[in-house]
């Protein structure tokens, strides 16, 4: 016999079938409990990346600290952060470990564009949410290839293409020099320039040189851009080449308008490195507020930050810009789960990604807010130039995009 819903009501037994309904929907949730949700995460703990894992670190805190206050909606968060070395086969293998094995909810903020690539595939085909992903390649934007992919930073593409637009306003007779990573990371710079200079691509870029990240130095392509004649150079290269293209630079005592990708201007994991006096007259951009900038020692939401890194990161560097970066991205995914309330499905959680609107997580730079829709996977859309005074990035001009 069948009952429809409405005659379960009228028999009375609707409560049963409700109980049915909800217990349905709980095998529907993977890595959720009443009591806690598991959020899976890679990191570079190790490698030529290794500099980046303080993000990793500062979202482990963080969520600490939600937890420390009770939760979400009652729900501890369980954040398993395993270490892939930023080497794409790894993400595959940590990947399929925390969704296969440790059956985490989703992914939040796997670091790196070729170890995003890696899984993009696989979570899209899955239908597990693969959020805010830690690259600003232009790629994460095609909501119709990869519905269930969202980024966090502004676009590599827009970068270069406001580096290149504002190399042709203040250059005169600009010959540029390109060094760029050899994956979808530094693929995205000479893209942007391409963008702006269309046919005059071949009269400006005097050479275009990639690396790879078992490359043991980038010195003879510093080199290589210098011999081409270049007056002006763009670096898209993670902090550790960053570092050694200023230093190179400035050890041949060359002089070019010095371009460099802005996931590489942490005075902790660059500047200083490279040598602060090497790198001034850098410009860079900025869409969060740079903790070694005075203007922002009043700040309420720099306050707030110093404040947690105070008492959840203690003996951590916070002129490492790092920290801040770790901190916002997981204040907004702590939004996202706020909204989500008790559907903590797969299919919720990624549309409440799709649903922020104006957020503000405290250390964007002002007039910068976080918005979402199903059909606008770019959180962050504005950026700042910025310039290297030695001391800090010190900022110009008003808010930009691309073309």
């Amino acid at each position: 016999m069948i009952i429809t819903r409405r005659e379960a009501l009228a028999l009375g037994i609707g409560g049963a079938l409700g109980g049915f309904a909800q217990a349905r929907a709980a095998t529907e949730m993977p890595g959720v409990t009443k009591t806690s949700v598991k959020i899976g995460n890679t990191m570079p703990y190790s490698g030529p990346a290794s500099s980046y894992s303080n993000i990793g670190k500062t979202e482990a805190a963080y969520f600490k600290m939600i937890n420390d206050q009770g939760g979400i909606h009652g729900r501890m968060i369980d954040f398993i952060s395993l270490d892939d070395s930023y080497s794409p086969p790894k993400t595959v293998e940590q990947v399929r470990r925390l969704v296969e094995q440790d059956h985490v909810a989703f992914l939040f903020q796997d670091l790196g564009t070729p170890c995003n690539s890696a899984i993009v595939d696989y979570c899209n085909h899955n239908k597990i949410p693969q959020l805010f992903v830690g690259s600003g390649a232009s790629k994460w934007s095609d909501y119709k290839r990869w519905p269930w992919t969202i980024g966090w930073q502004p676009s590599y593409r827009t970068e270069a293409q406001i580096y290149t637009k504002q190399m042709l306003a203040e250059v005169t007779n600009p010959k540029l020099g390109l060094l760029y990573q050899n994956d979808d990371f530094g693929k995205d710079y000479p893209l942007g320039v391409r963008d702006v200079l269309g046919d005059r691509w071949d009269k400006i870029v005097t050479a275009s040189l990639s690396y790879e990240t078992t490359d043991p130095t980038i010195e003879s392509q510093i080199d290589s851009l210098k011999a081409s004649g270049a007056n002006v150079i763009l670096v898209a290269a993670i902090p550790k080449f960053a570092a050694q293209s200023i230093r190179r630079v400035a050890s041949l005592s060359w002089k070019p308008r010095f371009y460099l990708t802005n996931v590489s201007i942490s005075v902790a994991g660059v500047m200083r490195p490279a040598g602060v006096e090497n790198g001034v007259g850098i410009i860079s951009t900025a869409y969060l507020k740079d903790p070694t900038d005075p203007a922002w020692d009043n700040d309420p939401g720099m306050k707030e930050w110093r404040a947690f890194s105070a008492k959840y990161m203690p003996g951590f560097d916070i002129s490492d810009a790092q920290l801040v970066f770790g901190y916002g991205i997981t204040r907004t995914m702590v939004q996202v789960l706020r909204q989500c309330g008790n559907d903590l499905s797969r299919e919720n959680v990624m549309r409440q990604s799709e649903n922020l609107h104006d957020l503000d997580v405290g250390v964007l730079l002002p007039g910068i807010k976080i918005s979402t829709s199903p059909t606008d996977h770019r959180p962050i859309k504005a950026m700042q130039l910025v310039r290297w005074s030695g001391k800090t990035w010190e900022r110009s001009g008003s808010l930009l995009e691309g073309v």
